[in-house]
């Protein structure tokens, strides 16, 4: 079912987006240009992320075509692109405030996916290049098919990953090997991916498809507070001491209850 999202809006920002029953998919839809991203897709998926309905519990992320996105539209770097479109070289002409501002929007387009109401999963095949491999470590899961090559490639241009990426990266691997990834450029095949803790698991193309389906299958299968508080939980356990994750598990583990009594029939009059 394809929800009331302006779906031309969409389709002209290059995605797609359909809600069935708890799972919403965003497709990145360029597939001849494998899915490269523009900021219009940025903004577009930033204001995707403040419509998703309350009952949705996993959104999945996939690429059209055989890449999920080989990153960023080189023509978006383009000062002499004529096209009209919000460009990446535009920001050559703003104050460093302004870029700073601009950036930010831009990045609502990925934190979305932390949301801790749904599960995110990213389901990649071939090239997740720059801004593509940001935009799959900004979801909570990866599943990747084992042609999928992975680039943080910013440093060959002469930039930084600016698209929230360094922090799920360095979470995922450490920062010695984030490091080495974002500042050679180098290609991250679908065997170390899986290794080093940036995937899942690596299973062949053709069943890339249905292992993300049995993933969401398994996480929708226990009652929603349940995923989404542990989510919560999780999220920042690493910043936190000891005492405030006891406090939290407490304080999540009682409003648990409160929901379970209530389903059962057994809470407060």
């Amino acid at each position: 079912m394809t929800t009331s999202t302006d779906a031309d809006a969409l389709q002209r920002a290059g995605l797609r987006y359909d809600v069935t029953g708890p799972v919403a998919t965003i497709t990145l839809d360029r597939p001849d240009v494998r899915n490269a991203q523009t900021p219009a897709m940025w903004r577009a998926l930033a204001a995707l992320g403040e419509q998703i309905p309350a009952d949705v519990r996993i959104v999945v992320l996939r690429g059209s075509g055989q890449a999920f996105s080989a990153g960023l539209d080189r023509s978006m770097l383009d000062p002499a692109n004529t096209s009209g479109e919000e460009s990446v070289a535009g920001l050559l002409a703003l104050s460093d405030e302004e870029v700073s501002a601009t950036i930010d929007a831009y990045q609502q387009g990925f934190t979305f996916l932390r949301d801790p109401r749904y599960v995110s999963i990213a389901a990649v095949q071939g090239y997740a290049i720059g801004a593509g491999f940001q935009l799959a470590l900004s979801c909570d899961l990866r599943v990747v098919a084992d042609d999928v090559q992975l680039c943080m490639k910013e440093s060959a241009l002469g930039l930084v990953p600016d698209l929230t990426g360094t922090k799920p990266l360095v979470e995922c691997v450490g920062y010695a090997r984030a490091l080495e990834i974002c500042a050679t450029a180098r290609m991250v095949g679908a065997a170390e991916a899986v290794a080093i803790g940036l995937a899942l698991t690596s299973v062949p193309v053709d069943d890339l498809d249905a292992t993300v389906a049995d993933l969401v299958g398994a996480l929708t299968a226990p009652l929603p507070g349940a995923v989404s508080e542990t989510k919560a939980l999780l999220q920042g356990a690493a910043d936190r001491s000891l005492d405030d994750q006891r406090r939290l598990e407490r304080e999540a583990q009682a409003r648990r209850f409160r929901e379970l009594a209530a389903l059962m029939g057994a809470g407060p009059e």
